[in-house]
């Protein structure tokens, strides 16, 4: 925690007479979280077996449950360790408003280093602040939290499973979507992988309205897309959105090719002028989601690129990874680098009906690969 101080704070925050807030990290010491918690009779294979991710996953998980704006009563950071009868699950828990998953992954990748006996994690995390216009009213307030979220949100029925697709089963996606845009590579192997994961929960949630818009959001980072980048390890959040309005119409209609173009397209589009502007116009007039509105979205979290299997704690190497109940809802699409090299695992997220529709879509299954 000596390398990452922000974690063992708190956040801080101050009222205004117009109903709004503005919260701040408040580098306290006032300590993380830690649990070692103990599981008899459940083994690594009764979690990763199973099709769907069982519910005993979630409580690996610290702080289900507790928003992020409570972190001015709880701690920004809470680890689980959990014993099974063959093995650990680590379970992490980060207020997102202290950092992404970059960040997320940074620290975790350093602790590992720690515990194998390194004086200093291989990259320090840098606290600088400042790409913000010096311009911008400072202190930035949002509505008032309590008032946002004093109505409690049932989420319907969801479950989870997790689809690997290999090496080469992936190529063979990238390859007919650009294909069928007559190119050889500007689609990368994500982008051809989302629209094909995207195409099939569309058609299998069978949406009455063909023409009704529903939106695609991609989380992209803004590290190395602003000028100048931001320093090297960085630690805190520096994404945004980029996001895909279409119709069910649209993207049954066209193929492969089209819908992994228009994402192509929508990456391309995240220059250095549109990611500061994002963030301008948000401190200008912060906007809070609140996910009982959301219909018909889609949005991708994480990266294939977080160093994952690399982290040892002295039990060896991971052979899986899940994710908490934090952040989900009827569209999420989780992604992680595969077991295997160049792999993708995604996490989806989704009713039971459309899963289990998806199940049974022969284009979609063919390309998974079956544990």
């Amino acid at each position: 925690m000596n390398f990452f101080p922000p974690l063992a704070g708190r956040l801080g925050i101050d009222k205004f007479e117009d109903q709004t807030e503005c919260f701040f990290i408040d580098c306290n010491n006032s300590g993380a979280q830690f649990t070692h918690a103990i599981v008899h009779g459940l083994t690594v294979n009764d979690v990763l077996t199973p099709k769907y991710v069982p519910e005993i996953v979630y409580s690996f998980f610290p702080f289900n449950g507790i928003l992020d704006c409570e972190g001015t009563v709880n701690p920004l950071l809470a680890i689980q360790v959990t014993e099974l009868e063959d093995g650990y699950f680590i379970g992490c828990s980060m207020n997102h408003c202290i950092a992404d998953g970059t960040s997320f992954w940074h620290f975790f990748n350093s602790w590992s280093e720690i515990s194998q006996g390194f004086d200093h994690p291989s990259k320090l995390p840098s606290l600088v602040r400042g790409f913000a216009p010096d311009h911008l009213n400072r202190p930035v307030k949002i509505p008032s939290l309590e008032k946002e979220f004093c109505d409690e949100f049932s989420q319907p029925p969801l479950k989870e499973r997790v689809f690997h697709f290999s090496k080469e089963n992936i190529a063979k996606i990238k390859s007919k979507a650009n294909d069928e845009i007559g190119t050889t590579s500007s689609i990368s192997s994500l982008q051809a992988l989302l629209a094909h994961i995207w195409r099939s929960v569309i058609r299998c949630r069978r949406i009455d309205n063909a023409n009704e818009k529903i939106t695609f959001i991609l989380h992209v980072g803004a590290r190395n897309r602003l000028c100048p980048p931001l320093p090297e390890g960085y630690f805190g959040n520096a994404i945004h959105g980029g996001v895909l309005m279409s119709t069910p119409n649209e993207l049954v209609s066209h193929g492969l090719g089209w819908t992994a173009q228009k994402l192509n397209q929508i990456i391309a589009a995240q220059t250095h002028e549109e990611t500061r502007n994002f963030y301008v116009e948000w401190l200008k007039c912060p906007l809070i989601v609140k996910k009982d509105k959301w219909t018909n979205i889609f949005v991708v979290g994480s990266s294939p690129r977080f160093n994952v299997y690399g982290n040892d704690f002295g039990w060896g190497k991971p052979v899986a990874v899940r994710s908490g109940l934090g952040n989900k809802f009827d569209g999420k699409f989780t992604v992680f680098p595969g077991f295997e090299q160049e792999s993708i695992d995604i996490e989806i997220c989704l009713s039971p009906d459309t899963l289990c529709a998806m199940e049974n879509d022969v284009e979609f299954m063919q390309s998974v690969t079956i544990k």
